[in-house]
């Protein structure tokens, strides 16, 4: 039995006065945190985080549970908490997240609600003192592709010409999303990370890092998940559905439609060189090869994507040619 285990039973016996409760895992993280479901006679079960200090600070997960719920955003309910350890209790969502109810027949369902949800925070979740999702962050966050995915992982020797082709579609990228008009975003707003609930509906997780950025990053988190594909044509549908959600909700504006398409694109680039990265890091800095099998998964839209546009042509060719093949 770990340290934190025996701290964290002591706590939920001595503070919250807990009597005759279990707790079983149940789920890891891609950060160091980890949940363990709390059953006891008589009572729903609970979910119970433990986010160790100082790699985890339990803080952003508190403030933004508040800011999504005030917007009407069905984020987990904090039952207790205590932020210098590191615990909490959560509402219990259960274990079915989206990604396995996924289907032909169901899609269109389901992303109809998440994109409600994801609506419904543009529009409404407060936005005051979130970090910002600027031109550092954007740049650090796709560095992580030739750092830890080409060189770390794939040990490749990266030619002048190929770190100049990077720098500028970097530079592209980042511009192409800071033009964009600025709301909360979850980061992370995708099939593992929003919960199907006993009615239905959709329980939103994972969320402590939002920051305010562009509008299009949590729509292609969603629409081009790094763990499911859909048609082109599908997902083009499903674009335009949000679009005009979006415009009919002040969240966007006419003038935005014919640069719309363009920055969902170029922004989902940006995410999945940075997924990409993250994906080869979990593996050799944090023991996690769970996501490997992700990576060829997530290059491909790079791919597929770069082909449309001819500042990205470069870049879709580097994959297709050099990444790939290594994988």
């Amino acid at each position: 039995m770990d340290e934190r285990l025996s701290l964290l039973k002591q706590w939920l016996s001595d503070i919250i006065e807990l009597e005759g409760f279990e707790l079983a895992m149940a789920s890891g993280d891609a950060s160091f945190r980890r949940y363990f479901r709390l059953t006891q006679s008589g009572m729903p079960s609970r979910i119970v985080m433990d986010a160790p200090p100082p790699q985890e600070d339990c803080r952003p997960f508190a403030e933004m549970t508040a800011r999504l719920r005030d917007a009407g955003v069905h984020a987990p309910e904090i039952l207790a908490m205590d932020l210098e350890q590191g615990f909490m209790v959560l509402e219990d969502f259960g274990d079915a997240t989206l990604l396995p109810n996924l289907t032909q027949e169901s899609a269109d369902q389901l992303y109809g609600s998440a994109m409600t949800s994801l609506l419904t925070f543009q529009q409404s979740a407060k936005t005051e003192n979130l970090p910002a999702y600027d031109e550092p962050m954007l740049m650090r966050e796709m560095q992580l592709f030739p750092d830890w995915l080409l060189e770390k992982h794939l040990d490749l020797k990266l030619s002048d010409d190929s770190k100049k082709m990077l720098a500028r579609t970097f530079n592209a990228l980042t511009e192409a999303a800071l033009e964009q008009p600025k709301v909360f975003v979850h980061r992370d707003y995708h099939s593992r990370n929003l919960m199907l609930l006993s009615d239905n509906s959709l329980g939103v997780i994972d969320y402590q890092d939002a920051v305010l950025g562009p509008v299009t990053y949590d729509l292609v988190s969603l629409l081009r998940d790094c763990y499911i594909v859909w048609d082109d044509a599908l997902v083009s549908r499903w674009c335009h559905a949000y679009l005009e959600g979006a415009i009919a909700t002040g969240v966007m504006n006419e003038t935005h439609r014919l640069r719309f398409k363009r920055w969902f694109d170029w922004m989902g680039v940006q995410r999945h060189l940075k997924a990409s990265g993250i994906f080869a890091r979990l593996n050799h800095r944090d023991g996690k090869p769970g996501y490997l099998g992700d990576i060829p998964r997530t290059l491909n839209y790079i791919v597929n994507v770069g082909k449309q546009y001819e500042e990205l042509m470069p870049l879709s060719e580097f994959v297709s040619r050099r990444v790939l093949p290594a994988l």
